[in-house]
């Protein structure tokens, strides 16, 4: 039962933890790199009428946050899943890819855009995510 109870939580955590860093890096993103001028990016509309004015620069930071936030939940919920570590990270990854999939039917973007996102921005992050959680929290052995 104690198992059952810390899985959940692992895709609980996870979630949370890989929206939140997300969350993070889009709310600062306009800061580090400001929008074209007269583009309302938290206006679905503006950014559809502005989007041929973006950069490449413009698309660095929701990549980031995309892969970072996925990164970062498949850690925390490699580090807490309590049986099938890298099952419940790749979890946390399908969540998010699902997440980017909808996003790129909603938010206006380059083609260029959605298929490295899409691509790069969450299972190659996963697989990262549980090295990185390895080095952190090695797997115990019969020997150990």
């Amino acid at each position: 039962m104690l198992n059952l109870v810390r899985n959940l939580l692992a895709i609980l955590l996870g979630v949370m933890a890989g929206a939140a860093v997300n969350m993070a890096l889009v709310s600062i993103s306009p800061m580090l790199i400001p929008p074209p001028a007269g583009v309302d990016v938290t206006n679905t509309e503006s950014l559809s009428l502005g989007i041929d004015l973006f950069e490449p620069k413009h698309f660095i930071m929701p990549f980031l946050a995309h892969a970072l936030g996925t990164l970062a939940g498949a850690v925390v919920a490699y580090l807490v899943a309590a049986s099938h570590k890298n099952r419940f990270a790749y979890v946390i990854g399908v969540f998010f890819l699902c997440g980017g999939i909808a996003a790129s039917f909603m938010i206006p973007a380059p083609t260029w855009f959605i298929a490295l996102d899409l691509i790069v921005a969450y299972l190659p992050m996963v697989w990262l995510g549980i090295l990185l959680a390895r080095r952190i929290q090695p797997e115990k052995t019969d020997w150990s």
